[in-house]
């Protein structure tokens, strides 16, 4: 691997970092702040928002200019986000205003490994980003984890520096001046980025035909063979994932009778697992069999139906671990797949923008359908068990519908053969 991939990697741990412990930090300010129970999915779907929203304008962005720059500017408007819950800004305005400066980083962050890596290497890139960024999240998650515990919180607020007042008054301050640090880490790395001088053509302006733009990647994507199996599955994954990252801690209360700090370490868990899983794909699984992998997403929704009958913590480890390898296992040769796919058939930061639209479309709608049952105040149980089967379910048509893909391509092929 280049020099650069391995400065890519350490920016997008620390801004990945920031990210998870800013979202632990919110979930608590909302309790803090007496909000309903409906209003912690929220969290998650005001900062995706921006990434539906700004689709068709942040492809064009990151093919504009040089990524490394793109992916410093935008992480400092994460720190704005972060920033705004100093001055008591509703956590659910600042936490998406971190999203809008997420949604503009991703197609950069992703864009850039096409530029710098050839082909066969984007398995093994994606394996080693997509378990980074799941360390993060699981560091991340455990850092917000202990922000939000008083003990912590108190220690922080008691440190001396010399010559150097910072003023912190609440607990909450103190945990947003450590994940501001994070960020401006993150963002120092983005500086150091390499310029990879790959240029692409003239990038439209008129917003009217950037959307024009966006809609025709997007119609190619989703009409190739290949692109729409991944687009599919990653689609799935991430509407799944998000989801599950709010089951998982609402069933740690119910269930296993957890304090948010501790839930937040379950979350941890799931991560591990995803990173194991991704770490397994990319050592075993080549471009070309990442179609291969499916059924594993099968089983993902199939395993997330056994936390109903989970009631230990030490049984709820492992269940959880498996649940995240599963899920690392499948998602990661797909999105090699589709970002070579979106690279062959048009600009990376353009397929990376689709991708990213899909993607959070999906949690959008999956959050609201959770926040809409937790509302309605479904058993946690039925949740569970409904979000499992839609998972199975909608893998196992997405299998069909390949299958359908090669037998028509076989029979196609076969007409061409008998022609000649």
């Amino acid at each position: 691997m280049k020099r650069g991939f391995y400065t890519i990697m350490a920016a997008q741990f620390f801004s990945s970092l920031a990210d998870n412990a800013l979202l632990i930090v919110a979930i608590a300010l909302l309790a803090q702040l007496q909000s309903p129970a409906w209003m912690t999915p929220m969290l998650k779907l005001c900062f995706v928002l921006s990434y539906v929203l700004l689709a068709a304008f942040v492809g064009a962005l990151a093919d504009a200019l040089p990524k490394g720059r793109v992916m410093f500017v935008t992480n400092l408007i994460k720190v704005t986000g972060c920033g705004l819950m100093f001055f008591h800004v509703h956590p659910l305005i600042a936490y998406a205003v971190v999203g809008f400066g997420a949604a503009a980083y991703s197609p950069a962050k992703y864009g850039i490994l096409t530029e710098l890596l050839p082909p066969e290497k984007l398995v093994e890139a994606n394996g080693w980003i997509e378990g980074l960024t799941v360390i993060s999240i699981i560091l991340g998650t455990m850092l917000g984890g202990a922000l939000v515990n008083p003990t912590v919180t108190s220690t922080l607020l008691q440190l001396d520096f010399p010559m150097i007042d910072f003023g912190l008054s609440t607990s909450t301050e103190a945990a947003l001046c450590v994940i501001i640090t994070a960020y401006l880490l993150g963002a120092l790395f983005n500086l150091k980025i390499p310029d990879t001088c790959a240029h692409y053509a003239h990038q439209e302006r008129n917003p009217i035909k950037l959307v024009a733009d966006f809609a025709n990647s997007w119609t190619i994507l989703w009409k190739d063979k290949l692109g729409q199996i991944s687009l599919a599955v990653t689609t799935l994954f991430w509407g799944a994932g998000a989801t599950l990252q709010f089951i998982v801690l609402k069933w740690a209360e119910k269930s296993l009778h957890m304090a948010l700090d501790k839930a937040a370490i379950l979350q941890g868990i799931v991560a591990l697992g995803v990173a194991l899983g991704a770490i397994g794909a990319a050592r075993f699984i080549p471009l070309k069999k990442s179609l291969s992998v499916m059924p594993m997403g099968v089983a993902m929704g199939v395993v997330v139906i056994l936390m109903t009958l989970v009631h230990s913590v030490w049984i709820a480890y492992p269940l959880l671990v498996l649940i995240g390898v599963l899920s690392g296992f499948f998602v990661v040769p797909m999105n090699a797949l589709l970002q070579h796919r979106g690279h062959v058939l048009m600009s990376a930061g353009h397929s990376i923008a689709v991708q990213n639209f899909n993607e959070n479309l999906s949690i959008l709608t999956m959050l609201s359908l959770y926040a809409l049952m937790i509302s309605l105040n479904l058993d946690l149980n039925v949740v569970i068990i409904l979000f499992g089967l839609f998972v199975a379910g909608t893998m196992y048509l997405v299998m069909c519908k390949h299958a359908a893909n090669q037998r028509k391509h076989d029979s196609l092929a076969l007409i061409g053969k008998h022609k000649h």
